[in-house]
């Protein structure tokens, strides 16, 4: 007589069950929670971009992130769903980033909490495809948080040397004996000082935001929209040095008090115009190689 044998295989070990997801109204109370927890840095994180004109691009961001989770709301629906265990560590640690930054009196800190909370709340419930989906809205919002004074300060400094250092060389090919010491550019009728103001970092922040907002909606190549946010920067140096020159020119040849008040200020908004100018125009360029090389 036979004997048939059937092996039964190994029940697989379970890992410890991971939350498949939360109702609306689960969400809007997290929501609800975290508006809370949040609320007296919100506040004053958004004072700070009223009244600081150096971070006043802060408005933007959190509204471009909506848009572009907006605009590929279809495409993240369609992201698996697999929750991981790793977010709720992630969370944990934001809100410890929070506790420390409320204790230490550190904007910095109690402000990038958000992000690391929003980060693990969203691995948690919805898991790591889903956060690889809105990577990018997600990253983009560090630009609403100022950076620290310190940073600030040891980056505006070299910017005005910079500018400083530009402008003298171009003065004297339009006719100005200039001799700078330092951040002071000393022209014949009076000296002129290349204060914070000018050192470019405030449209450097602004133009740094403003050209990954204008590459994402206006272009599809992954690398123009990289030159297009890294030309901020030298885009920035060279509009600021521009307003340095016109300064000194209008010191120099007509009067040194236009070059105070409402001159000084309307320069700032032109020459930021002017910046984007050029940020049009290069990324025509790029577009036009681009063709070139193709054909």
């Amino acid at each position: 007589m036979a004997h048939v044998t059937q092996t039964v295989p190994r029940p697989e070990r379970l890992s410890p069950a991971v939350p498949q997801g939360l109702s609306r109204w689960q969400w809007a109370v997290l929501a609800g929670l975290t508006a809370w927890l949040y609320f007296p840095v919100l506040t004053h994180l958004v004072g700070q971009w009223w009244n600081d004109p150096n971070f006043s691009h802060g408005f933007f961001v959190p509204a471009f992130s909506l848009y572009v989770l907006w605009k590929d709301r279809e495409r993240i629906a369609r992201t698996p769903v697999r929750p991981a265990w790793w977010g709720a560590v992630i969370f944990v640690v934001g809100l410890a980033t929070l506790v420390v930054g409320k204790l230490g009196a550190e904007l910095f800190l109690s402000r990038t909490s958000l992000l690391l909370l929003l980060a693990g709340a969203a691995i948690f419930f919805r898991g790591w495809q889903f956060f690889r989906a809105v990577l990018f809205p997600w990253a983009f919002l560090a630009f609403m948080v100022p950076i620290p004074a310190i940073i600030f300060n040891q980056v505006t400094f070299p910017l005005q040397i910079l500018a400083s250092k530009a402008a003298a060389h171009a003065l004297p090919w339009l006719g100005v004996p200039v001799f700078r010491e330092g951040n002071i550019i000393n022209l014949p009728a009076m000296p002129l000082e290349v204060a914070e103001a000018c050192s470019g970092i405030r449209s450097l922040l602004s133009l740094a935001t403003l050209a990954i907002i204008y590459g994402y909606t206006m272009e599809r190549s992954i690398w123009i929209r990289v030159v297009l946010a890294l030309s901020a920067l030298p885009i920035a140096v060279a509009a600021n040095s521009l307003r340095i020159v016109g300064t000194g020119l209008l010191v120099q040849y007509w009067d040194p008090e236009k070059a105070e008040g409402f001159f000084h200020a309307f320069s700032g908004w032109l020459i930021f115009v002017v910046s984007l100018a050029m940020l049009f125009a290069l990324h025509q360029i790029l577009r036009y190689a681009v063709e070139r090389k193709r054909t």
